[in-house]
């Protein structure tokens, strides 16, 4: 998350109390404008700045809890062979390496998703499309707002961070946005004409009534949906749930924005994203997620373009999990080699994505998040909590989760999907004070006893801690299914080559499970 408001600095955030859960009615707005861009390949590449930012984010969403660990029932501290996976690609995505690349900012928010031929992925401020096949860049690396050259406004002239690169998997067309963060404020949606992420685009400006921040974009048959952390000035507003007209999107015409507003109680809500080829059952409302003390908490947003009035964002619905503590109180606590410098774990939400998938009928949601396993205040080990839930639009429940937590490194920054097999792949961080910050993974098979993952494989070691006044890592890392085979796994996070500040460079890998290979797609 970049920010570019430097009079909050250093301001404490203030939560507003409120008794509402959310707001009953829907806030609906026409897009601001829209247009047809040119190309993207004719189009010029404006290059992000290189100057070095570390801008504290309105990013705490409630007051940390006091530190209070408690036991883990789902911990899983040891594990058997190395996970079976066949690798594929593995190569170097936007950051230091790439070229005569220059990171600008911390942290680069890296996420990326396979396409049918390509791979695009968008950092901190610059996005970049690869060619899946080889790895070789055939666009960028090119600033963010260069996707909106010529539309005019704040989206053309912004370039302010928090990106989200998607594919939509049954349409075959890219789906990429970023928020403006200064007012007026704006959500900038960019839908490609084809499956070519270098061509034409249907561009869009929304208008938001405050500051979106961390704003999480997902994919869902009747709409796009995607959540923010809404701040008025320095005060924490609530999370917005909104969805997108993909239907007018997708043929660029003019779109609507449906919005519920929740109070500052609901904060950090990830939209359910589709993964495979089977939609889910005909109406079904798009699932919204957060979590509570050992709960995680259920909404459900269903829209109606036609009758916006009909739309409706209803719960949340408690699901009981395993007691679990925050990684860090929300902070900064992860330990690195050669520096009392620790890395933040954002532990105070899920991380993304909420992968959603419809196998034969039985519908699963897939989430993780970071906490504390051992240690103390300042210094914790900490692991990946992650669950399977199913039935959510019946009566949801966890079928399976636990705690990936081996040794005593601590892994964040997780993300999580599964395959048309039902194989399940976690990637994320991992560091202590003797190993600097690396990029690994984990998985599971349906034949596995439920709750474990097997043991972990490294897709690349790091060569540096992150050094003094720089915690910021993540802030969110991506784990993506191939939409050709519904079988290949893409990973993309971060790492550092050399010792340092402002020096981030990232990865993308991708791998498969040998069973599914073997079944039908």
């Amino acid at each position: 998350m970049i920010r570019k408001i430097s009079f909050l600095l250093g301001i404490s955030l203030l939560f507003i109390p409120t008794q509402a859960r959310s707001q009953n009615q829907p806030e609906v707005f026409a897009n601001t404008k829209h247009d047809v861009s040119p190309a993207l390949r004719d189009m010029p590449q404006i290059q992000a700045s290189s100057a070095a930012k570390h801008v504290k984010p309105l990013r705490l969403t409630h007051v940390p809890p006091a530190f209070a660990p408690q036991p883990d029932p789902a911990l899983q501290s040891s594990t058997g062979a190395f996970v079976s996976t066949t690798p594929g690609q593995n190569f170097q995505g936007v950051g230091v390496g790439l070229g005569s690349f220059s990171d600008c900012c911390a942290p680069p928010d890296t996420n990326g998703a396979p396409g049918a031929t390509q791979y695009v992925q968008w950092v901190n401020l610059s996005f970049a499309v690869f060619d899946k096949a080889t790895g070789n860049v055939t666009y960028g690396p090119a600033a963010g707002n260069s996707l909106w050259a010529g539309f005019g406004g704040s989206c053309e002239t912004s370039n302010d961070g928090d990106p989200i690169a998607q594919y939509d998997k049954a349409a075959g067309r890219w789906v990429l946005a970023q928020p403006v963060f200064s007012s007026p404020f704006m959500y900038c949606f960019a839908v490609s004409t084809s499956s070519d992420a270098t061509g034409t685009y249907n561009r869009y400006a929304f208008s938001m009534p405050n500051f979106p921040d961390y704003p999480k974009l997902a994919v869902w048959p009747d709409g796009y949906y995607a959540s923010f952390n809404m701040f008025s000035g320095n005060s924490f507003v609530g999370a917005r749930a909104c969805a997108f007209d993909r239907s007018a999107m997708l043929a660029g015409a003019a779109a609507t924005m449906v919005c519920f507003q929740q109070s500052s109680s609901v904060p950090s809500l990830l939209p359910s994203d589709l993964d495979g080829a089977t939609a889910p059952p005909t109406g079904s409302p798009n699932f919204y997620l957060d979590f509570g003390s050992n709960s995680l908490n259920l909404f459900r947003f269903h829209v109606d373009f036609s009758n916006t009035s009909n739309s409706t964002f209803t719960g949340p619905i408690t699901i009981p999990v395993a007691a679990f503590t925050e990684a860090c109180g929300g902070g900064a606590c992860v330990p690195q080699p050669s520096t009392r410098q620790n890395l933040d774990s954002l532990g105070d939400r899920l991380m993304y994505r909420l992968a959603y998938r419809n196998n034969s009928g039985t519908e699963s949601l897939l989430a993780n998040h970071s906490i504390f396993v051992s240690g103390n205040k300042h210094s914790q080990v900490v692991g990946v909590r992650w669950y399977e839930i199913r039935s959510p639009n019946g009566s949801p429940a966890i079928f399976q989760q636990g705690t990936f937590s081996p040794d005593t490194n601590s892994r964040w920054m997780g993300s999580i999907a599964m395959d048309n097999a039902g194989d399940i792949a976690v990637g994320y961080s991992v560091s202590s004070s003797s190993l600097f910050p690396s990029i690994r993974f984990t998985g599971r098979v349906p034949s596995d006893p439920l709750g474990t993952l097997q043991g972990e494989n490294t897709i690349l070691n790091g060569a540096g801690s992150q050094l003094s006044n720089l915690n910021r890592w993540g802030d969110y890392s991506s784990m993506s299914i191939d939409p050709v085979d519904d079988c290949t796994f893409w990973y993309t996070n971060e790492y550092l080559m050399n010792n340092g500040t402002f020096n981030w460079s990232t990865r993308i890998a991708s791998f498969t499970f040998p069973s599914c290979s073997t079944r039908k797609r």
